[in-house]
């Protein structure tokens, strides 16, 4: 019996990819890559999302090798995991429509009522109000916006409460409102437009 005839047996070829073989590996996408992407193809009816999830899938088979279950059928593994990851895009790219509806609409609110220099000066207002914000007040604000952290995630990264963090971008918040009053979300939105939560 060869090598990879030993693929063949479903605990042996999952024992192997727990191991770190890379044979092992090279069996799976060569035995499960046609019809896995026939599959994607025909969740998606799209050749280059099918290609992306396909490509995240057998790349997380990898990396998450050590957590390969022997007992489990790695046929129907991959195909409920081709479709959880299709799932995953289709929110995703969908997030990222949405994410470009609520830019333009904010956009489009400010421009409505108000010039394009008065906006650059609004802008303008806000960035430096950013900057003299108080050190932490700052930084908590910054990676809330810049960074798109969440509460719990600056919470855990500064080692402080969520309480301390709302406190923090609840005075920004009002600094900012002090300075351009109902714009303050809109203007926030166009100067950090992949945040989700501005």
């Amino acid at each position: 019996m060869n090598l990879n005839t030993n693929f063949e047996d479903n605990t042996y070829l999952i024992e192997s990819l727990k191991q770190g073989d890379e044979k092992a590996y090279s069996h799976l996408i060569e035995k499960f890559h046609k019809k896995l992407f026939i599959y994607a193809f025909s969740l998606t009816n799209n050749k280059p999302l099918a290609k992306d999830v396909l490509q995240n899938v057998f790349l997380n088979v990898w990396i998450f090798r050590d957590k390969l279950d022997s007992n489990l059928s790695i046929n129907n593994f991959l195909y409920t995991a081709t479709y959880n990851e299709f799932i995953r895009q289709y929110w995703k790219n969908q997030s990222t429509k949405d994410l470009e509806n609520k830019y333009a609409q904010a956009l489009n609110e400010v421009i409505n009522e108000t010039d394009e220099k008065t906006i650059e000066t609004l802008m303008s207002i806000v960035t430096q109000e950013i900057q003299n914000l108080p050190k932490k007040c700052k930084k908590v604000f910054l990676l809330s916006k810049e960074d798109g952290l969440t509460n719990m995630e600056i919470s855990e990264y500064l080692e402080i409460s969520i309480k301390t963090v709302e406190a923090h971008i609840s005075k920004a918040y009002c600094i900012i409102r002090k300075k351009i009053g109902k714009k303050t979300s809109s203007i926030l939105f166009l100067l950090f437009p992949n945040n989700k939560t501005s």
